[in-house]
């Protein structure tokens, strides 16, 4: 039925869906012979210069930069060959203080114990902040070195390392000395000056408010 009804449709019927039919392939030649726009904006977007403080900083690729950290001083007792370096200072330090004539052995030992755990209590626990360029809004500012190493993470390898190494200088310097009893008292407070602040229950605090900001 479907076949008859299409085959007994009227002539004016036919005309119209052929009428349609030729207008719908009249527009689509019509809109393909149309001319394509002008790109007159291209020479103009050209002449545009891009200012670099438009660019957002946090956008910035690290160029010219040997680490990829937000803050380089999270890793860098992390770094290869620090430890030995650090080492070879303390080394080195012991012995510019053997070579003065008038100190004797125990002196010398005291001496590097105290320098050293003097300097460690310095850069570590005493000066905040970093030197580089920092996008965490200022957080680091106000944390010390050993805070901010390892991203506050505790008892990491370089947490650990730098935990026993004025451990093993004390006991160096108490063997050297014979655990005489004035040098016994002013290197055991030397040791507990650094180790004190390294412990987790002391991360982050400021004790009567010192060095608080």
């Amino acid at each position: 039925m479907g076949g008859g009804d299409a085959d007994s449709a009227s002539p004016i019927g036919r005309a119209q869906m052929g009428r349609g039919c030729c207008l719908l392939e009249t527009a689509g030649v019509e809109a393909s012979a149309a001319p394509p726009p002008k790109l007159d904006w291209l020479p103009k977007l050209a002449e545009i210069k891009l200012d670099s403080c438009l660019i957002p900083r946090c956008g910035r690729m690290n160029v010219g930069v040997a680490h990829s950290e937000v803050n380089p001083n999270t890793r860098v007792m992390n770094s290869r060959g620090i430890w030995l370096a650090y080492i070879i200072l303390v080394g080195l330090l012991h012995v510019v203080l053997l070579s003065i004539p008038f100190f004797s052995i125990p002196v010398v030992w005291t001496l590097t114990n105290v320098i050293h755990n003097l300097a460690m209590y310095v850069f570590l626990h005493t000066v905040k902040g970093t030197p580089f360029e920092t996008p965490d809004q200022g957080k680091a500012r106000l944390l010390t070195h050993w805070e901010q190493m390892d991203y506050g993470l505790q008892f990491t390898s370089s947490r650990k390392f730098l935990s026993i190494s004025p451990i093993v200088l004390y006991l160096l310097a108490s063997f050297y000395t014979k655990y005489d009893a004035a040098h016994f008292l002013i290197n055991t407070a030397s040791l507990l000056s650094v180790l004190l602040p390294k412990l987790p229950q002391f991360h982050g605090v400021r004790l009567f408010g010192i060095n608080k900001y």
